[in-house]
């Protein structure tokens, strides 16, 4: 079952930002140039909502604007897997069921975050979103950000009884539990890192892809990393995997994707604003990430 769908949805899928205008609203008129770019560049797919298209900061009707805006802007040229999770199963419940509607290839559903449940509980959540839907699910497991780790067993649970969830991204820097991930179920269950140190040894082990935010200034790049390996030309991906991880080691020094909006500002793909709680950085690492682009020629073409 998805067998399809499991092929289509292997590579480098680029976690789009949600870009706001001058005034703070989204901007669906840039979010659908970054789509074509991304497709361009090479993109296997792409993926909106996510951790680095600041969903906290969106309202459930902005959500629904940028799931549909990307599905219509990538016009089934790639996939598109809209992140529909949430810390309230409602409104998780409202946002994947919207997506199977609106066309989505597959919906990535984060583990609650804040709230904390444990893992009986975790098993339930995903249980009754995955049957409440006909689309593929990828669960999305990012202890850091959610303050709970969702466990081995308990993912092999979940894809032994829901034929629909067929994934994870694992933004786990255990690469111990990542291993067992595979091990327990399955090797064709998709897993894909969501660290970006983490792309190239996946992939190793039998990993489906990468969902790394890096790809939003090096679109071309993270999809070669993949490209090389399939192909295989181990020696070029790993050279890869060295070659990116200066601006790696940057764009994560503050909080995704605060660091990242700026770069994509320097290199004139948005204008660079995050809503409040969050702000853009300023000061010493602004001016380390500007000197980073450099170093990779992303700053020449725009006199920078």
């Amino acid at each position: 079952m998805f067998e399809d769908v499991k092929n289509r949805l292997r590579g480098s899928i680029a976690p789009i930002i949600t870009p706001f205008d001058t005034e703070m609203e989204v901007d669906t008129g840039t979010l659908k140039s970054l789509i074509d770019w991304h497709i361009d560049s090479g993109s296997h797919g792409v993926s909106v909502c996510g951790t680095t298209g600041e969903p906290s900061s969106l309202s459930i009707e902005e959500r629904e604007l940028v799931m549909e805006t990307a599905i219509r802007a990538a016009r089934k040229r790639v996939p598109v897997m809209p992140g529909t999770g949430s810390a309230n199963q409602k409104e998780t419940l409202h946002l994947t069921k919207r997506a199977q509607e609106m066309g989505a290839d597959a919906a990535l559903v984060i583990v609650p975050y804040y709230n904390k449940p444990n893992q009986q509980a975790l098993y339930n959540h995903f249980k009754t979103v995955a049957n409440s839907v006909d689309i593929p699910i990828i669960v999305y497991n990012i202890p850091g950000r959610t303050g709970v780790n969702l466990e081995v067993k308990t993912l092999a649970r979940l894809a032994e009884d829901c034929p629909n969830i067929i994934g994870v991204k694992e933004s786990n820097k255990d690469f111990e539990h990542v291993n067992r991930v595979l091990l327990n179920c399955g090797r064709d269950f998709l897993l894909y890192s969501g660290i970006e140190l983490l792309c190239y040894p996946m992939l190793a082990i039998g990993g489906a892809g990468h969902i790394s935010a890096t790809a939003c200034v090096a679109p071309k790049e993270v999809a070669d990393l993949y490209n090389y390996w399939k192909a295989g030309e181990v020696d070029k991906a790993l050279d890869l995997h060295y070659k990116l991880m200066p601006l790696n080691d940057v764009l994560f020094k503050e909080t995704n994707p605060g660091p990242l909006k700026a770069a994509m500002g320097m290199i004139g793909k948005i204008h660079p604003a995050m809503r409040p709680p969050m702000e853009m950085p300023s000061g010493k690492l602004y001016d380390e990430i500007k000197e980073t682009l450099k170093t990779y020629g992303y700053l020449e073409s725009i006199n920078q």
